[in-house]
Formats: structure tokens, sequence, C-alpha cells
């Protein structure tokens, strides 16, 4: 038995409930696992609000959560490549990570490197393996590019403001007040535009020469999609992997995407860059050494006990953030 936040019924952070939680022993190909830190992802209050988005959510009761670092306590019988004690990671479903104790798949499971810490990498893990798939493989960021990111302040925003400057890149980045714009400035965004007092699409422009973006990190959606297409030089790529204003309107791509230059639009999701284990490793391996290097911090400002994770998601939807939120069990 563990305790967890169960939901009964999806709906406002309130659903959430501390209650003990049964945690059978781990089938032949898990690992259970009892948890040090917990990471909170914005994803996460789609998923206690009944969207079934970016992955699949259990019919209640259920425990939502995906991302977390914790101590491996059993082995399932099939099971050769961890060990009793040893410091694991994970950041991709099945959900299930706000409860103390919990069993997880085996071919999903990360080594976490002892020099790295416990909070850092469940703040990071998710948004990095994010971070490092839209840096590198939906767009392999070079030096010089100009790239355009939205929320630049959020945590996801930071980690590819840190990570994109590390890559030589040159940074435009909205945020939604002043404040948020010295953060953002702060993880290395060169031009960080605040949403309601300029125009982002001029600035873009000016600090290119005219030219436009290389690629625009679209996280808001129906608000900023048509200015984000605007921004992009021709041939430029919008990756348009959030949308926490809504859904956007449907796309015609003679006008929207022809017209404008020939541009790419795609809708990148993780649990297609990591299903193979191989490269799963490899993006986990690369982001466990730009952290160990220092490039990237989770710029965690906010840490809840996981009975208090009805507070967290609060804080979370109030828009009032900044930076990473961890639960600690």
């Amino acid at each position: 038995m563990s305790m967890a936040q169960v939901i009964h019924k999806k709906g406002p952070p309130e659903v959430m409930q501390w209650q003990d939680w049964p945690v059978p022993e781990p089938g032949p190909k898990e690992v259970q696992v009892r948890h040090t830190a917990i990471g909170v992802n914005f994803a996460d209050t789609y998923h206690r609000g009944g969207v079934s988005h970016p992955w699949p959510v259990p019919d209640c009761p259920v425990v939502i959560g995906f991302e977390a670092v914790g101590i491996v306590e059993e082995l399932g019988s099939e099971v050769t490549e961890f060990q009793a004690g040893e410091r694991v990671a994970y950041g991709i479903p099945p959900l299930g990570s706000y409860t103390e104790l919990r069993n997880y798949p085996a071919d999903k499971l990360l080594h976490l490197p002892k020099e790295l810490d416990d909070k850092q990498v469940a703040a990071l893990l998710m948004k990095g393996m994010t971070a490092h798939y839209l840096l590198h493989r939906t767009y392999q960021v070079q030096p010089g590019d100009t790239i355009l990111v939205h929320a630049a302040a959020g945590g996801m925003g930071l980690i590819l403001c840190q990570w994109a400057k590390a890559l030589g890149a040159q940074i435009v980045g909205t945020v939604s007040t002043e404040a948020k714009a010295e953060v953002a400035q702060a993880a290395g965004c060169d031009f960080p535009v605040v949403r309601t007092k300029e125009d982002l699409v001029q600035k873009v422009r000016d600090v290119t020469d005219g030219e436009g973006a290389a690629v625009v990190y679209e996280a808001i959606g129906k608000d900023t999609l048509q200015q984000s297409l605007d921004s992009l030089r021709p041939m430029g790529v919008c990756a348009a992997y959030g949308h926490v204003s809504g859904p956007p309107d449907p796309i015609d791509i003679i006008k929207d995407l022809g017209a404008r230059g020939s541009l790419f639009i795609t809708r990148p999701a993780i649990m297609h860059y990591v299903a193979k284990r191989s490269d799963l490793e490899w993006t986990a391996r690369d982001l466990f050494k730009a952290i160990g290097d220092g490039i990237l911090d989770a710029n965690i400002n906010y840490e809840y006990a996981l009975k208090d994770a009805v507070r967290a998601h609060q804080a979370i939807e109030s828009g009032t953030t900044l930076g990473a939120t961890v639960l600690i069990p």
C-alpha cells in the first residue's frame, strides 16, 4: 500500500484526494520504485481535467503524473538490468507518478548518474527530453540561427532557451509580463517580447534583418499560431508542441504555408521520438550530460509535499508561476 493523489472523477485540482493506493508485487518486466522527487507538468492538469493529451488517461480511479526520480525497491522476475537500491528516473508514461511507491516498466526506466540531483532531474526529465528532440531532431538548431520560443519564462521555455543558447542560437522569446521577461533573459533569451506590449512579428523581422526565424517553438496554440507562421523565414519550421490557449484553427496548406514561403509545420510528440529504447537512452544521455555540464538548470521555484499537490495545480493554472515545480513524497 502507498499514499497517492487519487482521482475518482476528473475535474478541477480539488478532485485529487490524498489516500491509500494499492501497489501489487511488480510484474515480470517491472521495477518497483519508491519516489524521492516527482516532476509537475502542465500536461498533468490536462490529464486531471479529463483531456487525454498528449497521452491517454485510464478510467477513474486513476493516479496521474509521468515524471519522477526514485530508488529501486523490488525487481520483476525477468528484470536483470537494474538492482535494488539503485537510483532511477523516468519521464514518460504509463501515468502514475503522483504516489509514494509504484511499479514501472523496466524498458522505459533510466539509470540515474550519481552526480545528478534528484529534484533537478525530476523537474527536468520530460521537459529536457522534449527540448532535446525539438532542438536536435524536429529542427537541428545551428550556430547563428534565430529561433522563436513561446512562453520563454515557463518551465519548458527556460530549458529551450538555456540549451539553444549553448548551441549558439539567437533567441526571441514571448512572455506575458516584464518580470517574466527578466527571467527569460537570464536564461539566455536575447530578445524577450511582452506579447501585450510589442509586435512579435515585427520584432523577429527587425532582429533578423527582415528574413524571419529559422524555427518557432509554438507552445501557446490558438492565440499565437498565425503570428508564429508570420515570423518564419522561407522554408522555416513551426514545431507546434503545445496549445495552452486551446487548439489552433485549421491550417490552409496553400494560404498559410505555401504563400508564406513553403513553410513546414509539425506537431511533434515525445512518445514518437523515444519509442525505441536506443532513442530513449540517447536522449537521456545527452540530457544528463547537459545537466552535469551546467548547461541546464531546472529553475525550481516551487516545491510542495506530494500531499499538497492540489495547491501545486492551483498555482500552475493561475498562470503566475515562474520556472519548475516539484512534489516531494
